[in-house]
Order: C-alpha cells, then sequence, then structure tokens
C-alpha cells in the first residue's frame, strides 16, 4: 500500500480490520495486551497498526502476534493548529479535572487517528490502545458508520457525548480529503482533539452499548452499570493500568486483569469475575 503519509510492511489480508495506534513505546506496550485479546476472542479479521514512527523494538511484539504495521505521519495541520493542540496550551484551556492524563499522553498525535480513513480496508473497527476484547465483537463490522459508545463514567448525564476509544469506519479517501478540510480552519480548538471533531463530523452517530466501550471508573463511580458478563471491550481511559497512579487501588481487579493479557499464560473467562460490591 502506497499513500500519502502512510507505509505498510505488507499487504491487507482481509477487507476487514481491528485498527488500533501506537504513538510512542508506552502505547506499544498497551497495544501487546490489546492485540493479544483481539486474538483470544477468535477473530478472523486483520490487525492492524497505526504508529508514528516507534522504535522497532517497541514494535516487534505487536508483529509476533500478526499484527500488520501502517507507519504513518502525522496530520498536515497548520502551525496555529498545531499551537493550539500542543499538550501545555490544551491542557491550559479544557484542563482535564475527572482524571489524570499520563505525562506521555500528547494530544496532537490523536489527529492521527483520522489516518484510519485511507487504510485499504472496505470496514475497520478502532479500538485505543489502552483497551482490551474481552468478548468477541466481530458483529462490529456489519454496524454502520459512524457507531460509537457515549461517554459515560459519572453520571446519566454523560449520555450525550461520544467516546473516541472505540468506533465503526468506512475508509474512504473522500471521507478523509473532507475531514482534513474540516479539521484544520481559522480558530479552530478541539476541545477533547479527535474526539469533539468525530463528534461534530458525525452528529448523528449511532450509539453503541456503553457495553461495547466500558469506561474504567464505571467501576467504582456507576458499579450498578458494571455486568463482566456483558462487557465486550473494557477501556482504561485516563489513568493507565501499566502506570502507578493515585485511583490504583480503587481500579485493583482491571488493572490486574489488564496484566495477565499483557502477559503471555492463560486468561480467566471475564464472564465469571464478580461484579463490584
Amino acid at each position: 500500500m502506497t499513500l500519502p503519509g502512510l507505509q505498510s510492511d505488507r499487504p491487507a489480508g482481509s477487507d476487514r480490520a481491528f485498527v488500533t495506534l501506537v504513538t510512542n513505546a508506552d502505547y506499544a506496550l498497551g497495544a501487546r495486551a490489546l492485540l493479544r485479546s483481539i486474538v483470544l476472542s477468535g477473530t478472523d479479521a486483520d490487525l492492524c497498526v497505526l504508529h508514528t514512527g516507534v522504535a522497532a523494538a517497541h514494535l516487534a511484539p505487536l508483529a509476533a502476534l500478526g499484527a500488520r504495521l501502517v507507519r504513518c505521519e502525522l496530520l498536515p495541520t497548520s502551525p496555529a493548529f498545531n499551537a493550539a493542540h500542543a499538550r501545555d496550551a490544551l491542557h491550559g484551556r479544557a484542563a482535564f479535572t475527572k482524571g489524570e492524563k499520563p505525562p506521555f499522553h500528547t494530544p496532537l498525535d490523536n489527529f492521527a487517528k483520522l489516518r484510519l480513513w485511507q487504510l485499504d480496508y472496505a470496514r475497520v473497527v478502532f479500538v485505543d490502545a489502552d483497551a482490551l476484547v474481552l468478548q468477541n465483537v466481530d458483529k462490529l463490522f456489519d454496524y454502520p458508520e459512524f457507531c460509537a459508545a457515549p461517554n459515560v463514567y459519572e453520571s446519566l448525564a454523560d449520555f450525550h457525548r461520544m467516546n473516541s476509544g472505540v468506533f465503526t469506519a468506512r475508509p474512504s479517501q473522500a471521507t478523509y480529503r473532507d475531514m482534513l478540510a474540516r479539521l484544520d480552519v481559522p480558530e479552530v480548538f478541539w476541545r477533547r482533539t479527535d474526539q469533539s471533531f468525530l463528534q461534530e463530523y458525525f452528529p448523528d452517530w449511532h450509539g453503541l452499548p456503553v457495553f461495547c466501550n466500558m469506561l474504567q471508573y464505571v467501576w467504582f463511580a456507576m458499579p450498578q452499570l458494571w455486568r463482566w458478563r456483558d462487557i465486550r471491550i473494557l477501556h482504561f481511559q485516563y489513568e493507565k493500568p501499566w502506570q502507578d497512579h493515585a485511583k490504583a487501588d480503587r481500579l485493583r481487579p482491571l488493572i490486574e486483569l489488564w496484566r495477565v493479557y499483557a502477559g503471555d499464560g492463560p486468561v480467566p473467562d471475564s464472564r465469571d469475575l464478580p461484579d463490584p460490591a
């Protein structure tokens, strides 16, 4: 595949793919656990990793799991856009008050996610590298563009916002070009980077069940919503399970599950795990 801004290590093996984005060594660590979880779910779709020039040593474990590696450049956005969405500038204007973003989080990198619309697949399910697929979700390939779950982790008021950690897409060069034209315009500021942009670009987004993108804070903030038997994808928003952080004790069962997937041994059937008390 030769497209502007993309360089693949091999051709596509299917017309469907699970896609994730890796922008540094930390997200490569997360992606390894994610890819292993997808493999264990029994899918026959491609595994595709968009990466922004991450060192080969960090990508090797992903390739060993069968991932297609597609190097991607950051989007050709203007200096003014880049300055507005740099880490310090964005966090200064739109601070994260509900959780703590890790030091390796670089907001501008998030927009590289839009390059998946350049890929040579007919259907894509995007999953952030800080997530786990706990049950087979191949049925999502049959869902239309654009489906995403609501950004629910604190209260019912969250249901009006979408979370871009999991979504369905139909790659299209025309869509990609149109996105670029609408992304970088004078005075624009996307408060939550790709998430804010995608919600505006797809205003009639179809809502997936929260169980297709269960955010980790639900475990302690809305425990009545948490049912292991229903959760398809678990998403570690804000703090990451490979970090030391202030909420680690409150999230201990989830972190321990991630560590099992990050290893090489057998994994439990999540449907048998105890729900929060």
